[in-house]
């Protein structure tokens, strides 16, 4: 959409009247919302609010502005006999988008609308720009995504998840905190990338004499060595990038927050997790049970376990804890599972998908999986074939991942020898051999457990969305052509 002439006529005669319609800066003293909640105390004060036009409408010699700012609407009730000469001007060139502060008196209108009753007006930005129509808002999800900047003007219940995400996350930093943990930074661009099964996003180091590079897909080998050096409780907020398809619950770029803590095992966890989850939905909602898509979620602990190796036995008969390689072909054609190139991992993932994961509504810890899906995760006691690894489910969806941290250091030389011959082989998705961790580890790691917390998905459940998209900001999209504007219109 194209800048509106009337518009930059607007600025010129703003000017021309001594009036710069972009200042440096503007006394607020109080917020919408904070008016609304508290008119008694403030009816009658003179108070300083600043937001956008979103309605403009004149009745007789009354013109009614609806301002919003951060925490909602208030209306602004403007008697041009209230005014000074400047802002008579101001309102004169003042449309619905532009930025304008408010000085005056909070009241009540005749309708007994909540009010700022103006003596003062003031342009703080301009506009150049028509927002899209009142009644019909911003609501093409395309358009949405790539004008954010628009979808928060037009759509005041986006800044809410965000903030409700933005609480999430500040309270997953609270609980680790308070465990002792220290919160660390560690490389985003990695010689080598490791600590999940992958791919990477490649880049080029040009002051190392144009060294490959890869964007990290987990921060885990790096956190393990501040463990070994004797760190004890570290945590990092870390952004993450896996080089594969986006879906509704998946984005190549995520947020998750990975937490080391030695002398733990993964039951120690599972506990922390249940605390971490119903202390947020509670201090939150007041409630431990909130609606998500019309259907309900209870977060009081304890949290269901499932020990699905053998759920997943007794539903299908499958024993996915000893799948040979002769199996792997039958059992991807006899259950329809699609995989080009079948492996243990897919195979057994796959089966979990098909048969499991629709019981997991709940918050549901799925317990003690195939050893050869963990290579960085200790054998389950008294059986080897399984490992001491948890998946916590909420709304079907997973949302943190714990092991019991291997820490011996020649069976996790094993391990990743037996991840660099499926590498070899052609599996794009196994890290390589990681020489300098494994150099690390045989300093000694003390028992450990591990677990990555993601961000983006716990905001989908406590704000009711479907798509990750709806809790990322900035969510990636597709070019589109350069005759066309950011919403996709020509």
């Amino acid at each position: 959409m194209a800048i509106d002439n009337a518009k930059l006529e607007s600025i010129e005669a703003l000017r021309k009247a001594g009036i710069e319609p972009y200042p440096y800066s503007y006394h607020v003293t109080t917020h919408a919302k904070e008016i609304k909640d508290n008119f008694s105390e403030f009816e009658g004060k003179e108070v300083s609010i600043a937001g956008r036009a979103m309605q403009l409408r004149q009745m007789g010699g009354i013109t009614f502005i609806d301002v919003q700012d951060r925490s909602g609407k208030i209306q602004s009730l403007i008697r041009n006999n209230d005014l000074d000469q400047k802002s008579l001007i101001v309102l004169a060139n003042a449309s619905i988008g532009d930025t304008l502060g408010v000085r005056g008196i909070v009241m009540k209108s005749k309708r007994g609308e909540m009010s700022v009753g103006a003596r003062e007006l003031t342009m703080l930005s301009k506009t150049l720009r028509t927002l899209p129509n009142k009644w019909q808002g911003l609501t093409d999800t395309e358009a949405r995504y790539r004008s954010r900047h628009v979808d928060l003007m037009m759509n005041q219940e986006v800044l809410r998840t965000f903030e409700i995400r933005a609480k999430f996350m500040r309270h997953v930093r609270d609980i680790l905190d308070s465990r002792g943990g220290i919160e660390v930074e560690t490389p985003i661009l990695q010689d080598l990338y490791g600590g999940a099964s992958a791919k990477p996003f490649t880049t080029t180091y040009h002051t190392l004499d144009d060294k490959q590079m890869f964007l990290r897909i987990s921060d885990e080998l790096y956190l393990k060595r501040l463990i070994i050096g004797g760190a004890e409780r570290v945590y990092e907020v870390s952004k993450d990038f896996r080089n594969e398809d986006a879906d509704s619950v998946h984005n190549p770029e995520f947020t998750q927050i990975e937490y080391y803590e030695a002398y733990s095992d993964y039951e120690t966890f599972m506990k922390m997790m249940e605390d971490m989850l119903s202390s947020f939905v509670l201090k939150t909602f007041g409630n431990l049970k909130i609606d998500y898509q019309g259907e309900t979620i209870d977060f009081t602990p304890p949290f269901a376990r499932m020990y699905w190796v053998d759920e997943l036995k007794n539903i299908s008969g499958i024993d996915v804890s000893s799948i040979s390689d002769e199996d792997l072909k039958r059992i991807n054609e006899a259950e329809k599972l699609g995989l080009k190139h079948p492996d243990r991992y897919h195979v057994a993932d796959s089966l979990f998908d098909k048969y499991l994961k629709g019981k997991t509504l709940q918050p549901t810890f799925v317990l003690d999986f195939p050893t050869y899906m963990c290579p960085l995760t200790k054998a389950k006691r008294g059986n080897s074939m399984l490992a001491e690894r948890f998946e916590l489910y909420v709304a079907r969806m997973e949302v943190a991942n714990s092991y019991s941290e291997l820490t011996d250091p020649l069976y996790q030389r094993k391990m990743f020898e037996e991840q660099e011959r499926e590498r070899k082989k052609g599996d794009d998705e196994a890290p390589p051999f990681d020489e300098e961790f494994l150099s690390a580890i045989e300093y000694g790691m003390p028992p450990t457990a591990g677990i990555g917390i993601s961000i983006d998905r716990p905001a989908m459940v406590f704000t009711n969305q479907t798509s990750i998209k709806e809790v990322i900001l900035f969510p990636p999209m597709k070019s589109i052509p350069l005759d066309e504007d950011s919403s996709g219109k020509k």
